[in-house]
């Protein structure tokens, strides 16, 4: 108990750099803010990085696929995660939808607590039957618009903006799948241990508390600024 209470206190003070790598920052910020015209690889790289870098993505995805075991339901749900993510992320910046940032960052972190939660039981344990891939579908819709969020504060150039949205799309989609793979690699190394039943529990505990700790934080910051 006192090593997850330490793990714990870690993730409370590392939680601003984890919420700040969803979004777009520094030089990569400056250089989609100034760009014009098409540039397809740029931005290819630029949605991998996000994704590659975009933690709460990556520990939402962790629980999604911690107890799956086939490759096709890995597909299924990977793919209804990008399908809402892709969706959201182009319709919230050409259609030009808002919402407050903090409040959508927020239901991320909502998205990370409610899988762990899922995946140590307690919704069985409170005879509730939620559709995993509904579910899944539709918090990949509030991550994909919670990019485009912030891709809307950097007075995005028309021109080009289109072609460069589907690129950096494109890129977040590569990026998940190689972030994806070296996650499943690490599952499958360690289901093979003898650990892994006890750890998962750990294991799902700390998401759960990461996904609470995101969402404190991103309430803070919209309280701080109403």
């Amino acid at each position: 108990m006192k090593s997850v209470s330490r793990v714990a206190l870690l993730l409370a003070a590392l939680v601003p750099a984890l919420a700040l790598a969803h979004g777009v920052a520094g030089g990569d910020a400056a250089y989609v803010a100034s760009s014009r015209g098409v540039n397809v690889f740029p931005f290819m790289y630029l949605g991998a990085k996000h994704m590659v870098t975009g933690y709460d993505h990556l520990l939402f995805l962790a629980g999604v696929i911690f107890f799956l075991y086939r490759l096709k339901d890995v597909a299924l749900y990977v793919t209804l995660f990008a399908i809402g993510h892709s969706t959201t992320l182009l319709a919230g910046v050409l259609g030009g939808i808002h919402a407050n940032a903090y409040i959508v960052d927020a239901i991320i972190g909502l998205s990370v607590a409610y899988k762990a939660f899922e995946n140590l039981g307690g919704f069985r344990r409170l005879g509730w039957q939620l559709d995993t891939r509904a579910a899944v579908l539709g918090f990949g819709f509030v991550h994909g618009f919670g990019l485009a969020t912030k891709l809307q504060e950097l007075s995005l150039s028309p021109d080009g903006l289109a072609a460069n949205l589907v690129s950096f799309n494109v890129g977040v989609e590569l990026g998940q799948l190689a972030a994806l793979g070296i996650i499943l690699l690490a599952f499958n190394f360690w289901r093979r241990s003898r650990t892994f039943l006890s750890g998962a529990w750990t294991a799902n505990v700390l998401i759960m508390a990461a996904g609470f700790v995101l969402i404190g934080y991103q309430l803070a910051g919209y309280w701080r600024g109403a």
